[in-house]
């Protein structure tokens, strides 16, 4: 088997790289896989994209690429919807017409986060800003793409506030309160902090079997966040606080960590207030299968692999 992995260079890519890893290391039977990052393809480029698609001819697309600057994409917006949602569509093509399966990576930004409690995956999009709007656009053209195929299948995997290897909320949280006494942080927009290892690791259980063979599952849009969920300002608390407990020399503490509401903090491009979603879909699947341990992980607490990321960081010299 043949699996394609675009976006190399993102949290979420290195993931997929450690994951894929560790999981065919031991297999008599390797796939061929393929680590795509800008250099080796810009998805900007439909060229481009669709000659690496039909040389290197994958059984299996990882698409964890993505333009993520919020803000910027207010004025970067064909570019944003240039790799956002044609690229995305692309692949898709390439997928439905070859039976291929893709897996896709899409965002809790498709909604306005007006709704009490935590979003399903048939609600109404409703994104806020351009970057929503190019990864709602994205899951539309997938979806539209296979739609009365009756090869390949695909999987949305919407998730949220996402950290990882490289540059994200938690490393800046530390990194500033290394430098400063008082943080301010805003307590009001909610969402489920989700860890790309673990993300990653969801993503293969539904996708692959323990021989790294395609396994069946229904196409459509999925859910894939830990369990749990916490504001902006409770994310900060809990990594300064296990920065401390694991031994690391800060100026601020979670006493200093003080919460401000969204509108005391200006930002070019909107957020949706509440990013929470429910993962019940994804768990039906897993259930289905009997295997518990799947279920344990996908229903891994938020703040579990929080703790255990900030140790890390920690142990490495990182905080």
């Amino acid at each position: 088997m043949k699996i394609l992995v675009f976006g190399k260079d993102g949290q979420l890519g290195h993931a997929f790289q450690e994951e894929l890893d560790a999981r065919t290391s031991a297999l008599l039977t390797k796939p061929v896989v393929q680590y795509v990052g800008r250099s080796e393809c810009d998805l900007a480029d439909e060229e481009v994209l669709s000659r690496l698609l039909n040389q290197f001819q994958p059984h299996f697309i990882i698409n964890a690429s993505a333009y993520t600057a919020v803000d910027k994409a207010e004025t970067e917006s064909d570019l944003a919807f240039a790799i956002n949602a044609r690229a995305p569509e692309i692949m898709a093509q390439y997928a439905a017409e070859h039976g291929v399966t893709l897996l896709h990576y899409s965002t809790d930004y498709v909604f306005d986060g007006e709704k009490y409690g935590f979003y399903l995956e048939n609600d109404i999009r409703n994104p806020l800003g351009v970057y929503g709007k190019s990864k709602a656009a994205g899951e539309e053209a997938i979806a539209r793409v296979f739609t009365d195929k009756t090869t390949g299948q695909y999987a949305i995997l919407r998730t949220s506030w996402v950290y990882g290897e490289g540059g994200n909320f938690i490393r800046t949280i530390l990194r500033l309160a290394k430098e400063r006494e008082e943080l301010k942080i805003i307590s009001d927009q909610f969402g489920v902090p989700t860890s790309a290892q673990w993300l990653a690791q969801v993503s293969l259980n539904l996708a692959l079997d323990e021989h790294a063979r395609l396994r069946k599952f229904t196409s459509g849009i999925y859910h894939a966040v830990p369990t749990g969920e916490t504001t902006w300002h409770g994310l900060a608390c809990l990594a300064v606080q296990a920065a401390l407990a694991a031994g690391a020399t800060l100026r601020a503490n979670p006493g200093t960590v003080k919460p401000i509401l969204a509108v005391e903090y200006s930002l070019p491009a909107p957020r949706p207030m509440n990013s929470m979603m429910s993962t019940d879909k994804l768990n039906q699947v897993f259930a289905g299968r009997g295997d518990v341990s799947e279920l344990q992980q996908l229903n891994q607490p938020w703040d579990v692999a929080v703790k255990g990321y900030v140790a890390q960081l920690a142990q490495d010299g990182l905080i």
